[in-house]
């Protein structure tokens, strides 16, 4: 058994959305409290906060703010479990210190079991029932394999709804017995050792017009200034989505063609052999005072722009799934 992640598109009445954004906000301001605890009695009293009393706590702060009481406890434990992986993050040096969350990068909230949800579908479209909410939403999207629900994640990004539901499966994918090096790159994408060549499909930059246009118009309108006290205009808020919306095409056109073209290579090979790329050190900023580093800046846009990391992943567990194997090799070592 493994765990794979399918993502539903929900569609909810404007009653549902409502509520929806309600418990949105509610887990937004529960994140937010926790982390001010946790600074408050670290800096005032110089105790640390660990998950386990955060937990202990609910209770008693359902009792403060009854509003939380319609709201399931799991979901509830699992906001505070997503503000104390924050800190374990920061404590091991992983990332910066948590802050303080608008609503606007507050996404939405998780149910780490089948506490509090439901969902009614074989893989194919669907109901998602939340039962601490008392909704039933309608949910489209296909699994390739399911299996047994075990987590739902509720998304909210860019004005729509989302379900992320992981599940228990079997999945089984047919390959053949072949075997095949991947040679990776910008102006091909992939050159396979059977002499296939894939395109760079440039997704970034044949959109990347548009996007600086769309961002040049959102830079005129007035954007918020919360120290200052400024809201931001209707326009930008338009201008804003109209961004959002071009790259959020960008992006899933990449997934897309990153799982089609995973997908054809695994359907005839059996073994794929690919070289170890260090990518984190290949897409490095240029040094201070570099003569080339607008050439490095576009250099960097390009191979992000094909997603090898992505493809050598997708690859990589479709490989799993059909029972064949990946294999990279360190060409710092060993002569092509």
């Amino acid at each position: 058994m493994v765990v794979r992640r399918v993502t539903f598109r929900l569609y909810p009445k404007s009653k549902a959305a409502s509520k929806l954004l309600w418990a949105r906000k509610m887990h937004q301001l529960l994140y937010n409290a926790a982390i001010c605890n946790r600074k408050v009695q670290h800096e005032k009293f110089g105790h640390s906060v660990n998950y386990l009393e955060q937990q202990n706590c609910l209770p008693a702060f359902k009792e403060v703010w009854p509003e939380y009481k319609s709201l399931g406890s799991h979901a509830l434990q699992a906001t505070l479990k997503r503000v104390d992986l924050a800190y374990q993050s920061f404590f091991r040096g992983l990332r910066g210190k948590p802050k303080f969350k608008s609503i606007r990068h507050y996404s939405g909230w998780s149910y780490p079991d089948k506490a509090g949800w439901k969902v009614r579908t074989t893989g194919d479209n669907g109901y998602l029932e939340l039962t601490d909410l008392k909704l039933s939403i309608q949910m489209r999207g296909k699994a390739r394999t399911w299996g047994t629900p075990t987590t739902c994640t509720i998304v909210y990004r860019n004005g729509l709804w989302y379900a992320s539901i992981t599940v228990e499966c079997n999945p089984v994918r047919k390959t053949d017995a072949s075997a095949i090096g991947l040679d990776f790159g910008i102006y091909h994408a992939v050159a396979m050792s059977d002499g296939t060549l894939i395109e760079n499909p440039k997704f970034l930059s044949k959109s990347q017009e548009k996007v600086k246009k769309a961002s040049k118009q959102k830079r005129r309108k007035r954007a918020p200034n919360f120290r200052k006290k400024v809201k931001a205009s209707k326009r930008w808020k338009k201008a804003t989505k109209r961004v959002s919306r071009l790259q959020r095409k960008i992006a899933t056109s990449r997934q897309d063609w990153t799982h089609k073209v995973a997908a054809d290579i695994v359907s005839g090979n059996s073994f794929v052999a690919t070289e170890e790329l260090n990518l984190k050190g290949m897409t490095r900023k240029a040094k201070k005072g570099s003569k080339k580093k607008a050439q490095k800046t576009g250099l960097n846009r390009s191979m992000l722009d094909v997603g090898i990391g992505n493809l050598t992943k997708a690859i990589e567990y479709k490989l799993q799934e059909a029972g064949g194997f990946l294999v990279k090799v360190p060409t710092k070592k060993v002569k092509p």
